[in-house]
């Protein structure tokens, strides 16, 4: 058996197809890796809620998967829209890295607690509205690229720190340049940040499924982002919208799914709570979803599309 597993070229797309590889290979299973260059990594000039908010940087790599020129795609699974195309899945995710944003800057001597003469540099919806939010004298400014190329762009000075997921920095070992680490009380993240997700064609042969699962999945973590997606579909969330959800175990073994929705502006935060049993993770999101709506994130969500 042959395992071709289709990625981005960026170095920590890269990094994750490696994973993955080796974790495969460690279980006996040949593998292959593909590169394959998405729409989102072309065009780097554009904020990616102006490029369209599905399939950014997996409509390509889908195209691979329906053509079965790759077994699997690896990707970041908060790059994973909340609905897959017709003929698609996602069957495994591995273990969750820490799920906080980070302050980043080639600067030893920044201090966040500065605020108001920083200048970030970020292209998430979510990362700006946030910042709005809780430090409105912050300036922000968009920044696209894989990380090495955002770290050029700060230190050339476009910015003076750039907000990232640590899974990323420290898979590409830049825990060195992190100045800040952004509390969950205020920014929760996107949904799935810090899972690797594995997306497969509905029609790959079930034995591939069952070595896939066997080996890459991660059950803990794959309740988590079930959750969270199943919150995130009810919400209808895409690149462009603000959206933020974050599934965790409680002491007593249950299902905690806190998250909510950020007007552009800022202005108004809608962040909510709610646990269940652990083995119905989506009947949670569903709940979670219905509850941000009905106390005010239905019209948050209008709000935002009539702008985007």
């Amino acid at each position: 058996m042959k395992i071709r597993i289709g990625t981005r070229g960026s170095k920590l797309a890269l990094w994750q197809a490696y994973y993955v590889q080796d974790r495969l290979e460690s279980g006996g299973v040949d593998t292959e890796i593909v590169t394959i260059e998405t729409k989102g990594d072309k065009q780097l000039n554009v904020a990616i809620n102006k490029i369209g908010s599905k399939g950014v940087f997996t409509e390509e790599i889908e195209d691979q998967l329906r053509a079965g020129r790759i077994d699997i795609a690896v990707h970041s699974a908060k790059d994973m829209q909340s609905e897959l195309p017709k003929g698609f899945e996602l069957i495994a995710f591995t273990e969750r890295e820490d799920v906080h944003d980070v302050v980043v800057s080639h600067n030893k001597e920044l201090s966040f607690s500065d605020s108001d003469s920083l200048t970030i540099g970020t292209s998430s919806t979510r990362r700006i509205a946030l910042l709005k939010h809780f430090y409105p004298k912050v300036k922000t400014v968009d920044i696209r690229g894989n990380l090495q190329t955002r770290i050029r762009k700060m230190e050339e000075g476009l910015c003076d720190a750039i907000l990232l997921a640590f899974a990323g920095v420290h898979r590409m070992e830049y825990d060195h340049m992190i100045r800040h680490k952004l509390p969950l009380s205020e920014f929760i993240p996107a949904v799935g940040q810090g899972s690797v997700a594995i997306e497969v064609s509905t029609a790959l042969d079930v034995n591939k499924k069952a070595v896939l699962r066997k080996y890459l999945n991660d059950e803990p973590t794959e309740r988590r982002l079930l959750a969270e997606r199943a919150y995130l579909r009810k919400l209808q969330g895409g690149c462009s919208i603000p959206v933020f959800g974050l599934a965790d175990y409680t002491a007593e073994n249950l299902l905690a799914l806190e998250g909510g929705i950020v007007s552009l502006s800022g202005e108004e935060l809608i962040r909510l709570k709610v646990e269940g049993p652990a083995d119905d993770p989506e009947a949670l999101g569903n709940a979670l979803g219905d509850k941000v709506i009905a106390q005010g994130g239905g019209r948050i969500l209008q709000e935002i599309k009539q702008q985007i």
